[in-house]
């Protein structure tokens, strides 16, 4: 499974399975929000999936602008590791 093989990544690089670093809520997000991409392409009135995708979103993107702030690199990395496109800020 995907989910396996990054958190091994991960956990290779930081000598621990921390669940709690920012790549790997990064990742979990991202997992979720593809998952719920997909139902809401076959359920398009489900108007509370729609919420719950913008809030994972927003969470989302916060996570990113720190990792961005604290540390270019490893953003850069879980950017192109993920394959989500980096968006330009204000």
């Amino acid at each position: 499974m995907v989910r396996n093989s990054l958190i091994s990544v991960i956990s290779q690089k930081e000598n621990e399975e921390n669940r709690g670093s920012v790549e790997f809520q990064v990742f979990s997000f991202t997992t979720k929000i593809r998952r719920l991409t997909s139902h809401l392409e076959l359920h398009k009135k489900d108007y509370s999936s729609q919420r719950g995708l913008r809030k994972i979103l927003g969470k989302r993107q916060r996570l990113l602008a720190y990792l961005s702030k604290k540390n270019r690199v490893r953003y850069k990395e879980l950017i192109d590791r993920l394959d989500i496109r980096e968006t330009k800020t204000r």
